[in-house]
């Protein structure tokens, strides 16, 4: 375990729970496209019950290893590791990704041309379909007002073929937690990620404070990786659906300027109910379960969130972020508009 901090210009942490075997499938793609004099692949175990730590010591005993007492969760987890680390920039990478030669000299060579920009992904192709987009991340992401996420070639389950339509360097409303390179003192200075989520909506949390306080967000698709995705939980696991709609309540309770604040919830209950109504007809009551659940819990937290809203508030300089779309990607969606190019002109 790391005692003292550890000092380069760019340090790509994984974050690993139980994931020796993603390790060994992954590690040495990643290892062999990334070790340089100027960045390293750092190792952050978030209190593993495997064997992840012996083998990182026995198999890879010169790459850097934080070791976690426990499992603090993706966010809280990534929060910790990074106080180990003092570089100009940080990759937070899943330990399910493939990249692929010159990845991350893109992504630090952009950053260092911009210093107005707080982070940077890559295109995210599927390591499953690797002619498509990867679900969670694809070509950038973007949120509607209402706060659903999307992304620039996948739009709720409509999943783009990768056809260069979206090989063009764009500004992002976020980047994905599986590939997002950012400057460690944005990341710092913004409160990093919120420990309280665990896992899911964390980054794009994070990149809403980014966007909100003048700093921007891109997607440098000329950089490419492969995301296997789901490897933690599958798409539809209730826990994961509960994860998602309690942190993007919160999300949005942390982050809507008070101008359309109660027209937003307004909405986004109607929505969300009718959701629920879905999942129950189709039988996923577990799923439905967890949405109610879900609603309960954002109710008990919120209040312990009013000062982190009015410290969020009082750091806007930006009431109307351009990446955010300002209409309701649900209804485009289900009126015939299921691709990021027919959605923006």
């Amino acid at each position: 375990m790391t005692t003292t901090k550890i000092k380069i210009k760019t340090a790509v942490v994984i974050l690993n729970w139980n994931g020796k075997k993603l390790l060994k499938q992954f590690l040495p793609s990643v290892i062999s496209h990334t070790v340089s004099d100027d960045c390293s692949v750092i190792i952050a175990d978030n209190g593993s019950t495997d064997d992840s730590v012996d083998f990182m010591k026995t198999e890879y005993p010169e790459a850097p290893l934080i070791v976690l007492d426990r499992n603090y969760g993706f966010a809280e987890g990534y929060n910790k590791a990074l106080e180990k680390v003092d570089s100009e920039y940080v990759v937070l990478l899943n330990s399910d990704v493939e990249t692929t030669n010159g990845w991350i000299t893109g992504l630090i060579s952009f950053m260092d041309n911009n210093p107005n920009i707080a982070a940077v992904q890559p295109k995210i192709l599927s390591y499953k379909d690797r002619e498509k987009f990867e679900y969670a991340g694809a070509a950038g992401g973007f949120i509607d007002k209402y706060g659903y996420p999307f992304c620039r070639g996948r739009i709720l389950n409509t999943v783009e073929a990768d056809e260069g339509q979206y090989d063009k360097e764009i500004d992002i409303f976020w980047a994905t937690g599986a590939c997002m390179c950012v400057r460690l003192s944005d990341y710092q200075e913004a409160g990093g990620l919120d420990g309280r989520f665990f896992a899911h909506m964390e980054e794009i949390d994070l990149c809403w404070r980014f966007n909100a306080r003048g700093r921007r967000v891109m997607c440098i698709p000329s950089s490419i990786v492969y995301h296997v995705g789901g490897a933690s939980l599958s798409k539809d696991n209730p826990k994961k659906m509960y994860l998602n709609f309690r942190n993007n309540l919160l999300m949005l309770y942390k982050n809507v300027t008070p101008k359309t604040f109660k027209r937003t919830f307004l909405f986004r209950y109607v929505f969300d109910f009718m959701a629920f109504i879905h999942l129950l007809v189709k039988g996923q009551f577990k799923s439905a379960k967890a949405v109610i659940k879900a609603y309960i819990d954002y109710f008990k937290m919120r209040k312990s969130y009013k000062l982190v809203r009015t410290e969020n508030m009082s750091k806007v300089t930006v009431s109307d972020i351009s990446s955010q779309y300002n209409k309701s990607i649900l209804i485009n969606y289900y009126t015939g508009k299921k691709t990021f190019n027919s959605l923006v002109k």
